[in-house]
């Protein structure tokens, strides 16, 4: 294991293929598929193997950070890290080649062993068969980042998805004297649709797993050539731990384009190695179903279900019960708020919902009812214009940051635990059937300072009732 060697996990994408599950302020990533861990967990497990630990990097949308760094506290008990993880936060969703950029520049700034670090550039939402054979397949790269290429990790597949970007490559003896079976990147093909197109990739072309190492100044080389609108918005600032992102008003300037679009398409640099192990995108619910168990039946069921002459389908019921009778084929994704029925064959259709969601501006593409924070969870009871009701749940020797509103008052109701509540310069502790409020623009907290689960009971009334009307004083989980 390299001191020198880094890698950066890419967590800002919001699966809205895999809606209602996935939501906007609860993306996939965060998901257990198959595994104690999350899919953003399990990506870095599966580079620990050869990345020491403390130069794992995320990358991730700054919604997302609270929940990323909550997950990472559970890497780093397992570590026995003293030093938290780093996570640097874009202010806005801008696709992986701005966050990419970030995140190398961050590398290059603070390696304190080599100032053209090698790095590894992975998704956070793939699964990995053997965990040995991704290793192995990613020390291939090395030799071939340290002389000047760019390498992008391939598979081969007897059949075609459209949902994948394929890649053309063929022998080179300049990059076969220094990795004897990596492949000189020819083209990069666009998502196959046409069956014609599809009969024609296959055995010739190979699946672009999204995997990419390079060394930090090949990496920067490439964007100054390629997209210097990033590279000149980026280079020279300074991201540290103590700044662990881009100001606004400059990442705003970057523009929204894939790492694929930015260099890799237009770079003479790119090299191929296989990817030995089996892997699977879990961007789509077909997806979800290939890698999950199944009974006899081929049935996929997760939570509350009753099934009956059920067959090759996947009920998934995170709340309600959900009862499915003589079904064939379809995907049954049952939540809070949402319930979907789809046909296997119609799955692609959800993005079409989802912009549909998106056009009416309904919250149930953003949020569950349930929305799982450092602290605890909450889940919505009841909204309608002009008032919110929340069961809040506060987790022992857990509190809310000291905040304010500006816009909404709140009426807190204990029903289990002991509450101790900052209001203004006062604290109170109040049991079960006891009451506060909270007026606007007044400073407030709610902890829990024992051993059991504290839930209240919170009334909002006013014109703003989102995440959005919280100003933060003091956190102790670094939202501030």
């Amino acid at each position: 294991m390299s001191n020198g060697l880094y890698s950066i996990i890419l967590a800002g994408g919001q699966g809205s293929r895999l809606w209602p599950l996935s939501r906007e302020m609860s993306p996939k990533q965060m998901f257990k598929i198959n595994s104690e861990y999350s899919m953003y967990q399990q990506a870095f497990l599966n580079l620990s193997g050869i990345v020491d630990d403390k130069n794992i990097i995320t990358a991730a949308n700054i919604k997302f950070v609270s929940d990323i760094k909550n997950q990472a506290k559970v890497l780093k008990e397992k570590f026995a890290r003293k030093s938290d993880y780093i996570v640097l936060s874009e202010p806005v969703i801008k696709n992986t080649a701005p966050a990419i950029a970030m995140s190398v520049k961050y590398i290059k700034d603070n390696s304190p062993f080599n100032e053209n670090p090698v790095i590894i550039v992975v998704p956070s939402d793939h699964i990995y068969s053997d965990r040995i054979l991704y290793n192995e397949s990613l020390l291939k790269g090395i030799k071939l980042a340290e002389n000047g290429y760019i390498v992008s990790f391939v598979s081969q597949s007897s059949e075609i998805n459209e949902n994948f970007g394929y890649i053309k490559a063929r022998k080179n003896s300049k990059i076969n004297e220094i990795e004897p079976e990596a492949l000189k990147v020819t083209g990069f093909i666009e998502k196959p649709s046409t069956k014609a197109q599809k009969s024609e990739f296959i055995g010739k072309f190979y699946i672009n797993s999204g995997i990419y190492m390079f060394c930090a100044d090949t990496f920067f080389e490439e964007l100054k050539k390629y997209s210097p609108e990033i590279y000149n918005n980026i280079i020279n600032l300074t991201i540290s731990d103590k700044i662990p992102s881009i100001p606004l008003s400059v990442y705003e300037k970057m523009t929204d384009i894939s790492i694929d679009y930015a260099i890799m398409e237009k770079s003479k640099k790119i090299a191929a190695v296989n990817l030995e192990t089996k892997w699977q995108d879990i961007g789509s619910w077909d997806a979800m179903y290939e890698v999950l168990n199944k009974d006899s039946k081929g049935n996929v069921v997760s939570g509350r279900v009753i099934k009956k002459d059920t067959e090759n389908s996947m009920i998934f019921s995170t709340s309600k019960l959900t009862a499915a009778m003589g079904i064939k084929n379809t995907y049954i994704v049952s939540t809070d708020d949402a319930l979907l029925v789809c046909d296997k064959g119609a799955v692609d259709g959800i993005k079409k919902i989802y912009k549909k969601l998106n056009k009416n501006n309904l919250k149930t593409k953003e949020i569950h009812k349930t929305v799982y924070r450092p602290w605890g969870c909450y889940t919505v009871l009841e909204d309608g214009v002009g008032f919110l009701t929340k069961c809040i749940t506060v987790n022992p020797d857990a509190k809310l940051s000291l905040q304010l509103h500006h816009h909404r008052s709140e009426h807190w109701v204990v029903l289990e635990g002991e509450a101790t509540v900052i209001k203004g310069s006062e604290t109170y502790t109040l049991k079960p059937g006891e009451s506060i409020d909270i007026d606007k623009e007044e400073i407030h907290s709610l902890q829990n300072l024992n051993k059991e689960q504290l839930k209240v009971i919170e009334i909002q009334q006013g014109e703003i009732l989102d995440e959005n009307d919280i100003e933060r004083l003091e956190d102790i989980y670094g939202r501030v």
